[in-house]
């Protein structure tokens, strides 16, 4: 019985081979023919692309010389991907001006813009500010400092009152205060490196949040900047026409998303700027020597110059002097 049953399977797997061989004769033929063909078609190609001329000009939906399909190029804004914070890469960032017209672009220096953002230093660095910059002038008197004199107000015993020596003590109205403040320093020991890191914390995470802005005055240049809040803003300089405060309430009012506007110049604040901000309580004005990080927090929207950006990377890149 088992004979049989051998030569049966024996026989059918014959007829699968030769089955797998007719299959495979006939992809041969089939691929030997698309070559064929495409090589042809190669040919072709090749023979028509060296006949045809080569452009130059940047293709744009608009282009009507009919070199690329127009109905193939997207109107729409590119987005870039967003970017990892704190690798230490310079960045490119664009110059614009009040009206939010891209005048050029500028290298942020990444040892500056670009490092890792840590709360733990800006908290360090913000406890330092305030505490530093409190005046410490409280005071209070004591018993030999209060006026009124030193007479014991009744004798030892025999009143039924409780025995007193003066009139000065706490326990009187308009008498010493025990325990209380004197004038004193209530800053704190922050090293000078955690400062300067402190600071540079700051103005990376504006510059990630797109919350630093940086101004140049370029006429080879003039592009529309699309972004949904220009708040990098990069002056040559931070002149204003004149002194008049309707000119910066304008310049904040195109300016979206932003409620309290910082900006820092490289040198001595201009006149006329001082005088046309001193009104708004939402504008403040720094040079670049002044620039802290609580003041970095305390406003949404930072504006420095292109001077205001070097003399501060400059100024990150000077030896700490011990």
């Amino acid at each position: 019985m088992a004979a049989p049953i051998s030569r049966k399977i024996l026989r059918s797997f014959g007829s699968l081979s030769a089955l797998a061989r007719a299959d495979s004769q006939n992809l041969a033929n089939q691929s030997f023919r698309a070559s064929h063909e495409s090589s042809s078609s190669i040919k072709d190609g090749v023979s028509s692309f060296a006949h045809r001329r080569f452009s130059t000009s940047i293709l744009t939906p608009e282009s009507s010389d009919g070199s690329f399909p127009s109905d193939l190029l997207s109107a729409k804004l590119l987005v870039p991907p967003q970017r990892e914070i704190g690798l230490y890469k310079d960045l490119g960032y664009p110059i614009t001006n009040f009206h939010q017209e891209v005048k050029g672009y500028m290298v942020l220096d990444g040892d500056v813009f670009d490092v890792p953002i840590r709360k733990d230093i800006i908290h360090r660095v913000v406890r330092w500010q305030l505490a530093k910059r409190q005046q410490g002038t409280h005071s209070t008197k004591t018993i030999s400092e209060v006026s009124g004199t030193g007479r014991k107000p009744y004798r030892q015993k025999g009143t039924g009152r409780a025995r007193h020596g003066t009139l000065r003590g706490p326990q009187f109205r308009g008498g010493a205060t025990m325990h209380g403040p004197k004038p004193r320093s209530h800053a704190i020991k922050v090293n000078k490196k955690v400062r300067r890191l402190g600071l540079k914390i700051a103005l990376s995470a504006r510059a990630a949040e797109g919350k630093a802005s940086l101004f140049l005055s370029l006429d080879f240049l003039l592009i529309k900047f699309a972004c949904e809040a220009p708040e990098l803003l990069v002056f040559e300089n931070l002149e204003v026409p004149s002194h008049k405060t309707k000119n910066i309430v304008n310049y904040v009012n195109q300016m979206e998303n932003t409620k309290k506007l910082l900006l820092v110049d490289g040198g001595p604040i201009d006149e006329k700027l001082k005088l046309a901000t001193q009104n708004l309580h939402y504008v403040n004005v720094l040079p670049s020597i002044g620039l802290n990080v609580y003041s970095i927090l305390l406003h949404d929207t930072l504006v420095m110059s292109q001077d205001a950006v070097n003399r501060i990377v400059e100024r990150m890149h000077t030896p700490i002097n011990r």
